[in-house]
């Protein structure tokens, strides 16, 4: 079982609030991802989860429990750092079983669960080396593999992948995310990169200075963000927002409208403006465009389109693709 829930919890530092009344539920066996920028208080929460910090407020229950006065080697979490923490002069395989030998493990047991967590993270064949002979997604791995041999209620990952370079950083949220769907292992996941937040997480926590700004699945978020903070972090790349009166629409004091959601014309459209910025990038086209009282425009087009900077440009918003919100940044939902 790995059931977290938290109730009211805050912490300061000093005068300065930085969780503030923060309620969730996070289900057993479910992969839940804290997303948002530097500084918005993800990585404190989820030390808070772990015990590394003192909660000022609330309540932290696992499986039902209170651990807030609980020690955190007792709360029965394992987290996986941004930093590997291997121990240099051990092997791959003392430095998985490290935690299960300094709590006393038997050997034979010490054995057979590095073994296993090898094996799952294909690391059979690096048993013996040293963490210098490993490559960076390598060491990861040993470290998911520490974490796995405590078998844990919940893994805590606290930005794993921030050091690794982008393609490997791709192939270690496949692997993460398959190995948690095989475990079924409670999972929270740290990190500012929604892109990862968006592929990985059953559920998606966004926060802004210490609060929850919205709770919800991938598509969710996508498709029916609350307010104007959550439109604009979701998506890559960003949504594009404009002034209602400009847009034609005084019912919004703004509305919001994804780059993949406006179709371009050379010939005619809604909306016109001159190019700016033209990335070709093979399967896709993004155009940077002028609109004039609009604003600047992000239009993402699939495949080639040949157009340069300086070329004037036609665009059509998919009418029930529009975001609208009022004065305050929350969404307008549509009567229906």
């Amino acid at each position: 079982m790995g059931k977290i829930v938290l109730e009211g919890v805050e912490k300061t530092f000093g005068a300065i609030k930085v969780i503030q009344n923060v309620n969730l539920t996070v289900d057993d066996g479910s992969f839940v991802v804290f997303v948002g920028p530097s500084g918005c208080g993800k990585s404190t929460l989820l030390r808070l989860i772990a015990g590394l910090e003192d909660v000022t407020a609330g309540k932290i229950l696992i499986d039902g429990v209170d651990v807030v006065n609980t020690p955190p080697a007792k709360r029965g979490l394992s987290m996986v750092f941004q930093s590997y923490a291997l121990y240099p002069h051990m092997s791959v395989r003392s430095n998985i079983g490290f935690g299960l030998k300094m709590a006393g493990r038997p050997k034979a047991e010490i054995d057979r669960k590095v073994e296993a967590a090898a094996a799952t993270l294909n690391l059979t064949p690096y048993l013996d080396r040293r963490p210098r002979a490993l490559s960076g997604g390598q060491r990861q791995r040993v470290a998911i593999g520490r974490a796995i041999v405590r078998e844990p209620k919940a893994f805590l990952f606290d930005e794993p992948l921030s050091n690794l370079d982008a393609a490997l950083r791709v192939q270690m949220r496949i692997e993460i995310a398959r190995l948690q769907d095989t475990l079924g292992t409670t999972a929270i996941y740290v990190t500012h990169d929604q892109v990862e937040a968006m592929t990985m997480a059953d559920k998606i926590v966004v926060l802004s200075a210490g609060r929850i700004e919205q709770v919800g699945s991938p598509l969710e978020l996508y498709n029916k963000p609350d307010n104007l903070f959550v439109a604009g972090f979701i998506g890559s790349p960003k949504m594009n927002f404009i002034p209602g009166a400009a847009a034609g629409d005084p019912g919004a004091a703004t509305i919001g409208i994804r780059p993949e959601h406006i179709a371009a014309s050379r010939d005619s459209g809604t909306w016109s403006g001159t190019v700016t910025v033209a990335e070709h990038v093979g399967s896709d086209t993004f155009l940077y465009i002028n609109a004039g009282p609009l604003g600047d425009l992000t239009v993402r087009s699939v495949g080639e389109m040949g157009v340069k900077p300086g070329d004037r440009i036609f665009m059509t918003p998919e009418p029930g693709r529009i975001h609208r919100f009022d004065p305050a940044g929350h969404a307008i939902v549509a009567a229906h």
